[in-house]
C-alpha cells in the first residue's frame, strides 16, 4: 500500500496559525521568559549587597547593546503575559468567547504589551 496517496493534514505548508493559538504558545514562552528574568533580577539584587564593585560591574554589562535589548525583551514578555492574563480574567467571567470578539481581544492584548513597553522604555530612559 502507498502512503503518498493520503493527505498530510496538517501541514505547515496549508495550515494557517489561528491569532489565538500563537497568543497562546508566546504566553506561555513569555512566562518561561519571565522565569529567566526572575534570575536576572536576583543577580541584580546579589551585586547591590555585594558591594559597589559587583554592582557596577552588573550595571555595566546591563548597559550593553545586548543588556538593553535583554531588558527591553523582558518588560515586553511582562507587559505582554500582564494583557494576556487581563484578557483571560475577560473570559473566566464568561466574556470574549465568539471567534471575532477573541480575534479582537488578541490583537489588542498584543497592541497593549506594545504600547506599555515603549511607554515604559520613554519613562525610564
Amino acid at each position: 500500500m502507498s502512503t503518498t496517496e493520503r493527505p498530510l493534514s496538517p501541514h505547515l505548508s496549508i495550515y494557517r496559525w489561528p491569532i489565538t493559538m500563537a497568543l497562546s504558545i508566546l504566553h506561555r514562552a513569555s512566562g518561561i521568559g519571565l522565569a529567566v528574568g526572575l534570575i536576572a533580577l536576583v543577580g541584580w539584587l546579589m551585586s547591590i549587597a555585594a558591594g559597589p564593585e559587583s554592582y557596577l560591574y552588573f550595571s555595566s554589562f546591563m548597559s550593553t547593546i545586548f543588556g538593553r535589548i535583554l531588558l527591553i525583551a523582558w518588560s515586553f514578555a511582562f507587559f505582554y503575559h500582564l494583557s494576556n492574563g487581563v484578557r483571560h480574567l475577560f473570559w473566566d467571567a464568561g466574556y470574549g468567547f465568539e471567534k471575532s470578539q477573541a480575534n479582537a481581544s488578541a490583537w489588542v492584548a498584543i497592541a497593549a504589551a506594545i504600547i506599555l513597553t515603549a511607554g515604559f522604555w520613554v519613562v525610564v530612559v
